[in-house]
């Protein structure tokens, strides 16, 4: 009898594949189909206009929107006139379509939008326009708003104060609020120049959810960082409260151990201050 192994008798073609690697590709490539459809729906999920619930969630793209009666508007700027444009939100649609909530409104336009910068170490923010050359939106002591200066300065700084019922105001370097405004003409302007918060100067603000996050995602690491600082550390701790001339640490052998008793107990700070008053005492009898 042969001892050759027995070999399948079906015909293969050179360059076929077998049915498990047909199987394991099919695989691979619907797993690459899922990651893909995810990403795609975590970036759609990331640029979905919502509602910002503090200060410091305003940033990115930004879009701003006045409760007027009969349609809501919103600030645009117009790049071909450089010139800000309190601008109808159902200009071009008829009596009869359908008008969705106020606060489901997105912009429907680039001029509709305007990019929020925060200034570091500060509760103010920049607001600049989203088409043409980035102009900064600015208020002079006279209460004029313009959009008509690539640099920012003092008059560009707006403090946005966020109520109980998600509605925010502008407060300018001047202590005064933005405000919508009638001109004589009955057309609508904005005005800086409002002592006090009522219906014209109240404003529905929405970010994009992606920079929500990330503003959550900083206070979390500084709360975290804050957290970190205030542990304590004996070394450190001894340098603050017994330092005397030049950073020189003061600790003998029964400090030491009285001041770890008193780690252990929870009474550090207590014990350190007691040294140090102690200390003192003895440099100055």
């Amino acid at each position: 009898m042969s001892t050759d192994k027995v070999r399948s008798t079906k015909l293969k073609f050179k360059g076929e594949k077998t049915k498990k690697k047909r199987t394991r590709e099919d695989d691979d490539e619907g797993a690459g189909s899922s990651r893909r459809r995810r990403r795609e729906n975590d970036e759609e999920a990331s640029e979905t206009w919502v509602l910002p619930e503090s200060a410091v969630e305003i940033r990115g793209p930004t879009f701003m929107v006045h409760p007027s009666d009969p349609s809501p508007i919103t600030i645009t700027y117009d790049s071909t006139r450089g010139r800000i444009v309190v601008q109808s939100l159902d200009k071009d649609k008829s009596e009869d379509s359908e008008h969705p909530s106020l606060l489901e409104r997105v912009p429907t336009e680039v001029s509709q939008v305007w990019v929020t910068t925060r200034v570091a170490g500060s509760p103010t923010i920049n607001l600049r326009t989203g088409t043409g050359e980035g102009k900064f939106l600015s208020c002079d002591k006279h209460g004029l708003v313009s959009a008509d200066r690539e640099a920012r300065g003092p008059q560009e700084e707006w403090t946005p104060v966020v109520f109980p019922d998600g509605m925010v105001a502008f407060q300018n370097v001047y202590e005064k609020y933005l405000s919508v405004d009638e001109t004589a003409g009955g057309q609508l302007a904005l005005r800086g120049d409002s002592e006090e918060v009522g219906f014209r100067e109240r404003f529905w603000v929405k970010i994009q959810s992606k920079y929500k996050r990330e503003a959550h995602e900083e206070e979390k690491k500084r709360t975290e960082g804050m957290v970190d600082a205030s542990k304590i550390d004996e070394t450190s701790a001894n340098k603050i409260y017994q330092a005397w001339g030049a950073g020189r640490t003061v600790v003998s052998v029964d400090d030491k151990k009285e001041l770890k008793k008193a780690r252990k107990e929870g009474r550090l700070a207590e014990a350190l201050l007691d040294r140090r008053s102690k200390l003192k005492s003895d440099r100055f009898c």
